[in-house]
């Protein structure tokens, strides 16, 4: 009779421990999550790339000061997204990926305006396709999820600019 009372009460206690270990395990990031951040993290790092290309190979000067806004941008969220991807046990890539070193590899071998109207419309393809990834994101709970709201209105305002020297680039030479 006496072993009853005691199962119950060790239960009792053992209870809300077992709960707050569930919890924990279901706050573990995601293999999803974790790709998110790393895929961000190689996306600053390309930018940044793309940036100092458009310094040493645009022509106008809207072009040079968008690609230290990008360096500058960029890098600061770098440093926000490896600190984040820590917290989430994310190993930070070492450099962008093979589509973003082709599409760097391309517009390197141009100069002058045809740089210009090259990079406006890659910055313009890469920036909306990332606010769309970043939305999706950011619809979702969690550090990655945070980091996506945090970063979108930086992607949007580097999305403005591209437009404007796309569409000021497009009609000209």
């Amino acid at each position: 009779m006496l072993r009853k009372p005691v199962l119950v009460i060790g239960l009792v206690f053992a209870l809300p421990f077992a709960c707050s270990f569930a919890q924990a395990q279901s706050k573990a990031p995601s293999q999803a999550e974790k790709s998110f951040m790393t895929k961000a993290m190689q996306g600053d790092m390309a930018e940044m790339k793309m940036g100092q290309l458009a310094q040493q190979n645009g022509q106008s000067e809207k072009v040079k000061e968008f690609g230290k806004t990008l360096v500058q941008d960029h890098s600061a969220n770098l440093d926000k997204a490896k600190s984040v991807a820590q917290s989430m046990n994310v190993q930070a890539p070492s450099a962008p990926n093979a589509k973003q070193k082709a599409t760097y590899d391309k517009l390197s071998k141009l100069n002058g305006a045809a740089f210009d109207k090259k990079f406006a419309q890659e910055m313009v393809s890469d920036h909306k396709k990332d606010i769309s990834e970043f939305e999706r994101e950011s619809k979702k709970s969690g550090k990655a999820g945070d980091f996506a709201k945090q970063t979108l209105p930086t992607l949007k305002k580097h999305l403005s600019i591209a437009q404007s020297l796309k569409s000021g680039t497009t009609g000209s030479k």
